[in-house]
């Protein structure tokens, strides 16, 4: 890919700033957009709660990436912060996705990369499932199916939309990994419930990784599952984590203790979400991790 000009929001997360590294490493100019008052001629001020974004500052940008959001595992879901994960994806997509629209055609970004998760799919048991599978049942389904609608002013527009739903993320900076690498660490690591349920992650690296295919490569649109093609089930993923780091994993957590504990989010963690991506593997993107051990190892 040419050098380009490429707005991304949610440049401050796990992926965002893995993303935003990976582009200015390879000579492309990040616009950074953020919620203050902008700093620099790469900084664009929005505020995807309000729905408002500053739609001169994305002019002549190449491509939009949209990774914002409050984290879903980040609190307990309370009905307040149950509508502030919502807000925040929903306003901020369509506040984007209307700017993108309303621009003229030749100052206008060709690729819209909307962040969205494999929390669409919902409970899928043992069943595999990919991008044709219908959306689930439940408050991620449901967010994740009006985040991705929110796009529609862009794709509408003639804008090439992808939709990045994303697994979970094999990392230590933050993000589900970033709080078991401690635990395992220090000898407290085991399997959550049962541990029959599967877990569809991502390593990092594979994540940037498809985030620039789908950027750079004309014709994709649609839904893209980023999680590695071998699902494993928390039971699996627990004993490569005790391979890796060399520590014993004695205890397991019932079932009963995480709906104490984390509330309606514990259907997250004890759910399981079998998901292929099969539409990457078909547009002739390869994993550089594709098994849950080799995640690990990268992530460390």
């Amino acid at each position: 890919m040419e050098p380009s000009r490429i707005a991304v929001a949610g440049a401050s997360g796990l992926i965002g700033g893995a993303l935003v590294q990976s582009l200015t490493a390879d000579g492309h100019r990040v616009v950074r957009l953020v919620r203050r008052t902008p700093r620099t001629e790469n900084e664009v001020r929005w505020d995807p709660e309000r729905g408002s974004v500053d739609a001169a500052g994305l002019a002549r940008c190449d491509a939009v990436v949209n990774l914002a959001g409050a984290g879903v595992g980040d609190h307990r879901w309370t009905p307040a912060y149950k509508e502030r994960i919502r807000t925040g994806r929903v306003r901020g997509t369509a506040a984007l996705a209307e700017a993108v629209a309303g621009m003229k055609r030749d100052v206008r970004p060709r690729v819209f990369v909307n962040g969205s998760a494999i929390g669409y799919y919902g409970e899928t048991g043992d069943r595999a499932v990919d991008e044709s599978a219908p959306a689930g049942s439940g408050f991620l389904p449901e967010l994740c199916v009006e985040w991705e609608a929110a796009a529609a002013p862009a794709r509408e527009a003639g804008v090439r939309t992808a939709f990045a739903r994303t697994g979970l993320v094999v990392a230590r900076g933050g993000g589900a990994w970033g709080r078991l690498f401690p635990l395992f660490r220090a000898g407290l690591g085991g399997r959550l419930g049962d541990g029959r349920q599967y877990w569809s992650y991502v390593a990092l690296h594979d994540e940037v990784a498809a985030l620039r295919h789908l950027l750079d490569t004309d014709g994709l649109s649609g839904p893209f599952n980023l999680t590695a093609p071998h699902p494993a089930t928390n039971r699996e993923i627990t004993e490569a984590m005790a391979r890796v780091l060399r520590r014993p994993t004695l205890f397991a957590v019932p079932a009963p203790v995480l709906r104490t504990v984390l509330g309606e989010m514990a259907q997250d963690v004890l759910g399981s979400a079998r998901v292929l991506p099969t539409r990457l593997l078909e547009s002739g993107f390869r994993f550089a991790f594709p098994d849950i051990e080799g995640a690990i190892r990268a992530a460390l």
